[in-house]
């Protein structure tokens, strides 16, 4: 892995490919190796893939972190990789750092995407959701969090069958650092509705649900259908189908950047 300092802390990131710029950004408790079964699958473009902050092997600072901070952490790295715009694609977490990057620093993109995320904000119950999450990090510790979070990302019907992506989603897992999941956690649960930047925006959006998704279903994910705005749905897939379809989530990832870029 590559890596730069930003405003003192490190960030980590892959990188494959010449072309337009394009960032991936994964989502809680992941890295980017979770973009890893969906790269090779990809070509003609220079894809930027960060460990997120308190993710991977970028710095995890102790305290709670805000999605603000997150986004901020992925606009100093374009500024040190001379990136002056390019699409960013962000997975979940991923998903809410992209908005907030869209509604502040718009003249940056070319596009921007989010892969199973959603721009409404936490409800009550996903808020208490995210204190017991920290708890349990806190109190039982990372590897037993991580066992408990990664099966319900897939979709039912693959646990059986992906057990192998389920494992490789799990040791990733095991590597973030707990103070990283920690202050992810706190990010998340403080985050603004942001389906306003959506709706307003005048950029190119890809919106991408997973059929059989549990966490966040098509109607959380689908919030606008202006005419920059294109859907889609990877069949079959649950929050996690750059490893339960990468071959589709890639073929739809490559049709929106073509369309992007060839206008």
């Amino acid at each position: 892995m590559e890596k730069v300092i930003c405003n003192g802390k490190t960030i980590c990131y892959l990188e494959q490919g010449q072309g337009e710029p394009v960032i991936l950004l994964h989502g809680f408790c992941g890295s980017s190796s979770y973009w890893e079964p969906v790269l090779p699958h990809l070509h003609g473009y220079r894809f930027i893939v960060p460990d997120l902050r308190g993710h991977g092997k970028s710095d995890a600072p102790m305290g709670p972190y805000t999605i603000e901070q997150m986004a901020d952490d992925v606009l100093m790295l374009m500024d040190e990789l001379e990136v002056p715009k390019a699409v960013l694609l962000g997975h979940s977490l991923g998903g809410y750092i992209t908005l907030s990057f869209a509604q502040r620093h718009s003249e940056r993109l070319n596009g921007f995407g989010l892969i199973h995320s959603t721009g409404y904000s936490d409800s009550d119950e996903a808020k208490e959701k995210r204190l017991k999450a920290v708890s349990t990090i806190q109190g039982a510790g990372i590897t037993d969090f991580i066992d408990s979070l990664i099966p319900g990302l897939f979709a039912p019907g693959n646990r059986e069958i992906q057990t192998g992506s389920i494992q490789k989603a799990k040791e990733i897992g095991y590597q973030t650092p707990p103070q990283g999941a920690v202050g992810a956690a706190l990010a998340m649960r403080e985050r603004p509705d942001r389906r306003d930047v959506l709706s307003a925006t005048t950029l190119p959006v890809l919106l991408v649900a997973g059929e059989k998704d549990e966490l966040i279903p098509e109607e959380r994910v689908f919030t606008t259908d202006h005419p920059n705005v294109t859907q889609a749905v990877i069949s079959g897939a649950g929050h996690m189908s750059m490893m339960e379809a990468p071959q589709e989530l890639a073929r739809t990832m490559d049709s929106f950047l073509s369309s992007v870029f060839s206008s």
